[in-house]
């Protein structure tokens, strides 16, 4: 009510001064009777000139409230006068107050969940590992059993493969704080990834092909590229068709990753970088979990490299745009 009283204090003294005063003080000088409408006049000049004053006063505030992108720093632009423009203010900045608190609560909790979930990860590698190594020195030992050992190692990269997923999508949360762009030849980089995929082509029996010139440089930020690039080939893998050829092509700064399957239909193209949708071919293999065509989006749009997924005709190709991020020897 204080406030209210306080909001309208002018327009109470306008109307005092109107009706009551002005009145009088006419009567005094030669007649109320007589000069209505100079009355009517001073009533309207003094409403038009509160009008304009209480604009003036409170131009900011309208601004202030029009504006369609808000942001933290907008609260603390607006300077307020009036009564009820010093309250509005100190309620937004008791909002923000409110909000950055429940922001750095949120971020505690990320930070804690990304340490529990790297923790998580790490202990469960170092046996993955060992069963790695235990693999690998019984593959040459008990030679009539190497079928049954290339299984067991099979599972365990693909365990090996999804924790390296996991580990990548917490850190994924501070991606920007994490970059570091540098120099680096694209076809060396593409190369270091088929070659950790090198087991994974045999299983699959797929041939991977690249045509990229050496002299290529790409600058971005290697560790990250490289998630996206392992992420991409897994995926060329899992769904392209036996005996085929999975493409890696570099040409007017686009680089392209081509492989020969099942087409993705077009209404689930776009659907296929949302967290953990797996789309028809996902459900189908009951391996997808949604997270890595997600990173990549993720990824790619921090480092401004556009990109683009297509498939018809019995062939599915990711393009990323790098015309920016390359330099050549021609260059």
């Amino acid at each position: 009510m204080t406030l209210f009283i306080k909001d309208h204090l002018s327009f109470i003294l306008l109307y005092l001064i109107t009706f009551i005063c002005l009145p009088f003080i006419i009567d005094q000088l030669d007649g109320f009777e007589n000069h209505y409408g100079y009355f009517s006049f001073l009533a309207i000049t003094l409403l038009i000139s509160l009008l304009v004053i209480r604009y003036l006063r409170r131009k900011k505030m309208y601004i202030q409230l029009k504006k369609e992108n808000v942001d933290q720093a907008s609260f603390l632009v607006y300077r307020p006068h009036a009564p009820i423009e010093k309250a509005y203010a100190n309620q937004l900045q008791a909002f923000s107050s409110l909000l950055l608190k429940e922001q750095d609560a949120y971020q505690d909790f990320l930070q804690e969940q990304q340490l529990l979930i790297s923790h998580a990860v790490h202990q469960m590698k170092t046996p993955i590992s060992v069963m790695q190594l235990l693999v690998q020195s019984n593959q040459i030992n008990d030679v009539k059993s190497l079928g049954e050992w290339q299984k067991v190692k099979a599972e365990c990269d693909k365990i090996n493969f999804s924790l390296n997923q996991l580990l990548s999508y917490s850190r994924s949360t501070q991606l920007l704080s994490d970059l570091k762009i540098e120099a680096m030849p694209l076809k060396k980089i593409i190369q270091e990834v088929i070659n950790d995929l090198k087991d994974y082509f045999i299983e699959e029996e797929l041939f991977p092909k690249v045509t990229i010139a050496e002299d290529v440089i790409l600058y971005s930020d290697r560790k990250w590229m490289k998630v996206v690039i392992y992420q991409l080939l897994s995926n060329a893998i899992k769904y392209g068709e036996k005996h085929s050829t999975v493409h890696i092509n570099y040409r007017n700064g686009q680089l392209s990753i081509r492989n020969r399957g099942e087409t993705i239909p077009k209404s689930e193209i776009n659907r296929l970088f949302n967290l953990f949708y797996t789309g028809s071919k996902g459900r189908k293999r009951n391996e997808a979990t949604g997270i890595g065509l997600y990173l990549v989006k993720r990824i790619l749009v921090t480092l401004d490299h556009p990109f683009e997924l297509t498939s018809h005709d019995q062939e599915t190709t990711f393009t990323v745009e790098l015309s920016k991020s390359i330099r050549t020897a021609a260059d």
